[in-house]
């Protein structure tokens, strides 16, 4: 694209510069009372003169590729693991896991902990798992100092944890409203079946005792 504006903007120069060349010269205007001096034809035989073009406009300076920094290289990283892990089975997971926790213990690293924390929230082996996700989350989104992209990110999957959770709760609240209701009406029909089972036991005997 900026090859392509370069290229534009050469040919609209060049545009430019032979439209100058081409327009014919305007007559000398002059102003009541003022003399003008009127220049002497060129001699015949005598080369004319070579108008000079414009200077062209100075192309634009192209941007200079320069090297990532270890903290962009870190997070490059990182953002490649997490997809990674994506793409795990419930055993790569586990392996993973148990790896990436003996690494966060000798190192102490902020982007392993990152590392760790999504691991505890796909693996879901136990219901604590998002709670430690959310510990190691706020731990990196609490440090001082910190890189400033990881503290973000962490900050950013702490929400999503968060989220997640109070959805299952609600989800198992809704869950256990419906089967204590399920069990009332268990209870309630039950009870309606003694009732007619007493009633109807109660009325055989009173006939019998009759005849």
């Amino acid at each position: 694209m900026r090859h392509a504006r370069l290229l534009v903007g050469l040919a609209a120069s060049a545009a430019l510069a032979g439209a100058a060349l081409a327009a014919p010269p305007e007559p000398a205007r002059t102003a009541p009372g003022r003399v003008v001096v009127a220049q002497a034809p060129a001699p015949a035989g005598a080369e004319p003169v070579a108008a000079v073009p414009p200077p062209a406009a100075p192309a634009p300076a192209l941007p200079v590729a320069t090297e990532p920094s270890p903290e962009e290289r870190e997070l490059a990283a990182l953002l490649a693991d997490l997809q990674r892990y994506g793409t795990f089975g419930p055993d790569e997971l586990r392996r993973e896991l148990q790896t990436m926790t003996q690494t966060v213990t000798r190192t102490r690293s902020d982007a392993m902990r990152v590392r760790l924390a999504v691991l505890h929230t796909l693996s879901r082996q136990s219901p604590q798992d998002d709670q430690r996700a959310l510990q190691l989350l706020d731990a990196v989104a609490k440090a001082n100092p910190g890189t400033p992209a990881l503290k973000q990110l962490a900050a950013v999957l702490q929400v999503q944890v968060a989220e997640r959770m109070r959805a299952v709760r609600d989800e198992q609240a809704k869950s256990e409203a419906a089967l204590q209701k399920l069990e009332a009406l268990r209870a309630m029909e039950r009870s309606l079946l003694r009732d007619r089972v007493r009633s109807g036991g109660g009325g055989g005997g009173a006939g019998s005792g009759g005849n």
